[in-house]
């Protein structure tokens, strides 16, 4: 049985929003067109907490894009987005959420940053959505979303880890680029890890 997981695809990452994706609301076209090819669609939603450490204006001096340690882990700074029960923190209303089987939220332990869907970034607590698949007897995996380089590479990792196939669909997805090609090195990294590389037009 086969999956597919639609990745944080919410108002913030979008045009207008606090953390804008260019050409975010791509995600959503593609994903629905795929939503109809698979027995089972889940989505990931990024829930954080007005305080989460990971914001930028949670440090003094600091400013989104800026590098710091939080609890022994390299943590970039980003400006406040997806605060739980806010309008950035919905998915875009372009997107099929009627097909969400289930939804995971992450990034809820204001301690610790979560950009996959599987594992907050210590690898220290799970979402559940791992645990979910394996009930439902999935065996692979078919990833769309944003960003690519962030949130979405992480779960692409975190599915291969968790024994997967795992297909990303390339065109489903776009990328923050907080530096140049950051999205172009993403991919080569997920794909040299065993992901294969697909577009929509190739998922039957």
């Amino acid at each position: 049985m086969r999956a597919l997981i639609c990745v944080d695809i919410q108002n913030d990452f979008c045009p207008g929003g606090a953390l804008e994706v260019k050409d975010g609301l791509a995600a959503a076209e593609v994903a629905n067109q795929l939503m109809d090819r698979f027995d089972l669609v889940v989505a990931t939603q990024d829930w954080h907490p007005a305080n989460h450490k990971s914001f930028a204006a949670m440090h003094p001096w600091r400013r989104p894009g800026d590098v710091i340690e939080l609890n022994g882990l390299e943590q970039i700074l980003w400006p406040i987005h997806c605060v739980q029960g806010s309008f950035g923190a919905e998915f875009v209303r372009e997107l099929r959420t009627d097909a969400f089987e289930k939804v995971f939220v992450k990034g809820t332990d204001p301690e610790i940053d979560s950009y996959s869907g599987f594992f907050d970034n210590g690898h220290r607590k799970a979402t559940g959505l791992g645990d979910y698949l394996k009930e439902k007897g999935v065996e692979e995996v078919y990833i769309v979303g944003l960003a690519l380089d962030v949130c979405v590479k992480f779960t692409v990792l975190d599915a291969l880890e968790l024994g997967f196939k795992t297909y990303l669909v390339e065109d489903g997805c776009r990328g923050v680029n907080l530096k140049p090609k950051d999205s172009d090195r993403a991919v080569m990294e997920m794909k040299e890890k065993g992901t294969i590389i697909v577009t929509a037009a190739e998922v039957d």
